[in-house]
């Protein structure tokens, strides 16, 4: 076994992102100050849209992008079977109905074909489909000109889970998320690109939009002159929507100011990385590497490689069991949400409803991909998945 220990993904935290954090922890403001405010601006630069809004979390800014959105009891939302749960749970805080469309084969996204028959069908029994939340999965853009015709035919609001995705292009356009999508989702966990340990953000290029999230983002408190129903003075406040806390600290802010920095030395590495495995894995029937259209360019927050486990000895226990005695430990992103308990039960999905995304489930794994991995890692990590597999 290697002495090291390889995960799916893991932080790079530098000398000059502590340093980020202990000047922002000297400072005067530890929340609401301007290094939330600097991260915000910063974010708005680098996604190409006018509003941002950080937030906690990812899964935070999902739910205040359900509640400015004004989705409600009878809209329907659709979304992808092949992503984190919090895609869909932000459909049922808001009171909506989840539902799901299967997968393109080849790309692992939303295949907006089957987007279009999940809205006829919806259509057909007399509901509304109200948004479609598109998730960039791995880093590899959706078909967001499909996407948008639907919206377009069809009235739909588009949501971008981007949590995978920063830094990705789509017909060469690095700002696409917020040109395609109402709303745009972040996250900064630390196994994505940029980090802030825990924390989130919406961009977006609708101010209204962006100024709802705000109140929803803090209690649903304003001071706003505007919004105000009296005004009693300088210190006077109004609740005027059942909000949440959802802030983030300036101190998680100043860290997400200095990753975002290197957020584009961060792609280049992971890029490298991807390469090298899909010179690795090409050309064998055992392996599919991860495709990418000719019109994007990939982000990799994961390298999803799928597995023909038909051709193997082994099952798909058994390979995580051999390469975690070798050091290195997998992931599979993700198992689909329609699937869950909570889902199935409540809902009615089953085994087979969406067999593209059930089959891409059955063959994926995670294999490790983040900046820090040198290339005697690469090399040790590709040649111990061939010897587990080979056995």
């Amino acid at each position: 076994m290697s002495e090291k220990v390889y995960s799916y993904a893991q932080q790079l935290i530098e000398e000059d992102d502590i340093q980020a954090v202990v000047d922002a922890l000297r400072s005067d403001r530890l929340t609401q100050g301007p290094k939330l405010h600097e991260f915000e601006e910063r974010l708005s630069e680098r996604l190409g849209a006018p509003y941002c809004s950080a937030t906690s979390s990812g899964t935070a800014s999902l739910h205040l992008i359900a509640l400015g959105l004004g989705w409600k009891p009878g809209d329907v939302i659709i979304t992808s079977p092949i992503t984190f749960l919090a895609s869909a749970n932000c459909i049922v805080y808001a009171g909506a109905t989840p539902d799901f469309a299967d997968i393109d084969p080849l790309n692992y996204t939303l295949d907006p074909a089957k987007v279009e028959e999940r809205i006829l069908y919806h259509q057909s029994e007399g509901r509304k489909v109200k948004a479609v939340i598109g998730v960039d999965y791995a880093g590899n853009p959706c078909d967001w000109d499909g996407l948008a015709l639907l919206a377009k035919q069809y009235d739909l609001r588009l949501v971008n889970d981007h949590c995978h995705a920063i830094g990705s292009m789509h017909n060469g356009d690095p700002y696409f998320a917020a040109k395609f999508a109402d709303a745009v989702n972040l996250s900064f966990h630390p196994v994505k690109h940029v980090t802030t340990g825990e924390g989130g953000a919406i961009v977006t290029r609708h101010k209204w939009l962006d100024e709802k999230i705000k109140v929803f983002r803090s209690h649903g408190v304003t001071k706003d002159p505007r919004l105000l129903s009296k005004n009693d003075g300088p210190w006077y406040y109004e609740m005027i929507e059942l909000g949440f806390n959802y802030r983030i600290t300036d101190f998680q802010c100043a860290l997400g100011i200095s990753q975002l920095a290197k957020l584009d030395r961060f792609l280049r590495e992971r890029r490298m990385i991807a390469a090298f495995y899909d010179k690795g894995f090409s050309g064998d029937e055992r392996f599919i590497i991860p495709a990418m259209r000719r019109d994007s360019l990939h982000a990799y927050h994961l390298y999803p490689l799928q597995i023909n486990f038909s051709k193997l000895n082994i099952s798909k226990p058994e390979l995580f069991d051999g390469l975690r005695g070798k050091g290195i430990n997998c992931q599979v992103h993700y198992v689909p949400v329609h699937l869950q308990p909570y889902y199935a039960n409540r809902y009615g999905y089953k085994v087979g409803d969406f067999p593209i995304a059930e089959e891409f489930y059955r063959r994926e794994i995670s294999i490790p991909i983040y900046p820090n991995l040198n290339s005697d890692d690469l090399e040790y990590i590709s040649s111990s998945i061939m010897g587990v597999v080979n056995i």
